[in-house]
């Protein structure tokens, strides 16, 4: 399953993509990505997503507790 880990600022996703990474070695290496809206002219207010896919669902609790201590939240994609 697909989700999307979304922050406000570049620095937490990226933190949190590379925390992800070394927790979950066998993990697909988590993508960052700026979220845009289609017809979006200032996409300064886009945020930043970091693409989470083929993590265990039991692995979840853990991964909302560190995206929560970055303020983020976690969405189904």
């Amino acid at each position: 399953m697909r989700h999307l880990l979304v922050f406000a600022e570049r620095d937490d996703a990226e933190e949190v993509a590379e925390a992800l990474g070394e927790r979950f070695p066998a993990l697909e290496i988590p993508q960052v990505v700026r979220e845009t809206l289609a017809g979006e002219d200032d996409a300064e207010d886009a945020q930043w997503l970091v693409v989470l896919e083929g993590l265990e669902e039991d692995r979840l609790p853990e991964v909302d507790a560190l995206v929560e201590d970055h303020d983020g939240w976690r969405e189904p994609g």
